[in-house]
């Protein structure tokens, strides 16, 4: 019984702890995106939306890599709950930081449009785009963390 409890409060952490950092992803991509995420949710901004699904996607991937596989550098922190929380958390960081320069790379590699523009104004197309480069990146720094 105790196994079965242990494994229900680390789940529970490990869940609100994702959707946090799930939610803290979406607000950093949003301000090196200039426009307002919620308010052009609002407005049915379809690229809006898949670049945060694709916020989502990656740091879901990232975050399940680092619950399931610590990384040589963190395993100096004791393997407890604590310990895990920290590198995912870390590893959060990291993911965060590198998805907002990939969009900044792919901004300046793509200079016969302004990809801002371009999300601002609804192009699903640009969206998707950076939406499977979000999630090319979670693949990537997933890969790394295992």
């Amino acid at each position: 019984m105790a196994f079965v409890l242990h494994e229900l409060v680390s789940v529970s952490i490990y869940s609100v702890l994702g959707i946090i950092l799930m939610l803290l992803g979406s607000f950093l991509v949003d301000l090196v995106i200039p426009c307002s995420f919620p308010e052009e949710i609002k407005k049915g901004n379809t690229a809006i939306g898949w670049i945060s699904a694709g916020v989502y996607v990656a740091i879901g991937i990232i975050i399940r890599a680092a619950i399931a596989s610590p990384s040589s550098a963190i395993k100096e922190i004791e393997a407890t709950l604590v310990g895990g929380i920290l590198s995912t958390v870390y590893y959060y960081a990291l993911g965060a930081i590198f998805l907002m320069i990939g969009y900044v790379i792919l901004k300046l590699i793509n200079r016969k449009y302004n990809l801002n523009t371009e999300v601002g104004n609804g192009n699903a197309a640009a969206g998707i785009m950076v939406f499977g480069m979000f999630v090319g990146l979670g693949f990537v720094i997933s890969g790394v963390i295992a």
